[in-house]
């Protein structure tokens, strides 16, 4: 159980994680062909189109995988495949539906977001993005469909590579794009704004034709299981099929959708509070795009690990619970939050430490963007933590729970945000977001362990153990760090790459070094660590 789960877990976190960091990069070019004053319209376009996505879609490839798998593991293959078929076209109707409401609204969202008398940024630039970034949403739930049909027989693979062409293709239109209409035919910043947010419409092109290819690949092996089963025809009407699907669909949509409806959040009441407190526009938008999108994108990095563990843990918790093995329930929930732990609290930790470098390096030396950038960085490990203790109630039918405690959250969030940003400014909406998700994870883990009775010792000391190695490591980071400035003036890009390079080998060496001679990465990571780390004497 545990090598399949790690498994099916490292695909999907290796293709997630190329496709994060290309989603990264492309930041370093694109900002320098925008501008700082433009970049808030990147921004301004991608948030209500994550809503929109999230509502639509987020939840299909999990709630999919989790149908499949549920009824796989009942030797029911045809039930799965009488989904896929028929929901096709309700997929495609769906995007289509989708693609038509966020076009729509458009204008209606851009009054809401902003006010008229902005000089640089008007309602119609806005609306207009908003217009070009909508195409992407036709597509996209056909996409999640497929997906998670192969998740559900976990083939994690599919999921992983077609993610990674897709943003392949996004960031190469979305900087060819942006050359192109600046350099060659000297177009303004705005409409290469709208260039680049069309991107994820051709992306998402991209990424279906790679879940096509492992279609034709892989519809043998379909094929010869739903044979060997012995029931080639569904006993399990459409009805009762959608009625399961929506079930744990719109928990999941829901979860999908928190993150930006905090951002949105922040959109909507950030620059009132601080024009409240006497901050004025100009910078109070400069604070908004470092919250909203370039710190953000930097602290979402290590996020993708969650991502992979959600979506690979849900079909084999759902397995075990159906089949009432409670014992390997609870043995993939000690090692999923151990491993979650154990990478995403150094990541987050890192970046904090050296933020400085970090914005300077993808964006330019900024004091305000490295300070929001190092208090921001450790949220990041409840963005992790959110959606797998969501995966898990949905993997133990407990979705309700899931949307109360969600709406729990992003009460929280709602509540406190305006009278934070008055008391601590841009400190004020990060320390309201961590109040949200805090809420939210805390209400999971009280139903998660009602539910299941779980309650281990063991994971809270290796957790604590796992803070004290973090704590160590980081003093290391940061006597490197103060050193090399000292020795050295970093006043470039290269600089800074040096510095978190350097800090970077320097810290996971030690973090790795010391958690193998302590055992703990060997009893996380199972027998092959284990007996490589024996031929090595640790």
């Amino acid at each position: 159980m545990a090598s399949n789960l790690l498994k099916g877990t490292m695909i999907l976190t290796v293709g997630l994680l190329l496709s994060r960091v290309l989603g990264i990069l492309y930041i370093i070019p694109f900002y320098q062909l925008i501008g700082e004053e433009y970049i808030g319209l990147y921004q301004y376009a991608y948030v209500p189109y994550s809503i929109m996505l999230a509502v639509a879609v987020s939840g299909i490839p999990v709630a999919v995988s989790k149908f499949v798998a549920k009824y796989n593991t009942l030797g029911d293959y045809a039930t799965g495949r009488k989904l896929v078929k028929s929901s096709m076209v309700l997929m495609s109707l769906t995007g289509t539906i989708g693609f038509i409401i966020l076009f729509t609204l458009a204008e209606p969202i851009a009054h809401l977001v902003i006010e008229d008398d902005e000089a640089l940024i008007t309602v119609q630039d806005v609306a207009t993005v908003i217009k070009y970034v909508s195409f992407a949403v036709i597509i996209v739930p056909l996409m999640s469909l497929i997906r998670g049909f192969f998740q559900g027989y976990q083939h994690m693979t599919p999921t992983a590579i077609s993610q990674l062409i897709e943003q392949i293709a996004r960031v190469f239109f979305v900087i060819i794009g942006a050359f192109l209409v600046l350099k060659v035919f000297n177009g303004s910043e705005k409409m290469a704004v709208s260039f680049a947010v069309f991107a994820a419409f051709i992306g998402a092109i991209a990424g279906l034709v790679v879940l096509y290819y492992y279609w034709k690949k892989l519809k043998p092996e379909f094929n010869d299981l739903l044979d060997g089963s012995g029931n080639t025809t569904s006993n399990v009407s459409l009805t009762n099929i959608y009625k399961e699907i929506l079930i744990y669909t719109v928990p999941f949509a829901l979860v999908g959708v928190i993150n930006p409806i905090f951002q949105f959040i922040d959109m909507i009441t950030f620059n009132s509070a601080m024009h409240d407190i006497g901050i004025s526009g100009k910078l109070s938008n400069i604070f908004l795009s470092m919250l909203n999108l370039t710190t953000h994108k930097l602290v979402m990095i290590p996020v993708m690990l969650a991502t992979g563990f959600s979506m690979a843990l849900v079909p084999y918790i759902t397995s075990y619970y159906a089949k009432k093995d409670f014992i390997q329930v609870r043995r993939s929930l000690d090692q999923s939050f151990q491993i979650l732990l154990f990478l995403t609290v150094p990541a987050a930790l890192g970046i904090s430490v050296l933020s400085g470098e970090f914005y300077h390096l993808f964006y330019e030396p900024s004091v305000d963007g490295a300070e929001v950038l190092a208090h921001y960085a450790p949220v990041a490990v409840l963005f992790a933590l959110y959606p797998v203790t969501t995966a898990i109630l949905q993997g133990i039918d407990r979705q309700k729970l899931i949307i109360l405690n969600l709406l729990l959250g992003i009460l929280t969030k709602l509540l406190l945000n305006i009278p934070l940003i008055k008391a601590f400014e841009t400190d004020g909406a990060i320390l309201a977001t961590a109040c949200g998700y805090l809420v939210a994870i805390g209400l999971n883990l009280f139903a998660i362990s009602k539910t299941l009775h779980y309650k281990s010792t063991m994971v809270i000391r290796r957790i604590v153990l796992i803070l004290i190695i973090n704590v160590l490591m980081l003093i290391l980071v940061y006597v490197i760090k103060v050193g090399m400035e000292n020795l050295f003036v970093i006043d470039n890009k290269l600089g800074a790459l040096i510095v978190i390079i350097v800090c970077a080998c320097i810290g996971a060496a030690f973090y790795a070094f010391v958690t193998l001679r302590l055992g703990l990465a060997q009893k996380l990571f199972g027998e092959r660590l284990t007996r490589l780390t024996k031929k090595f004497g640790l």
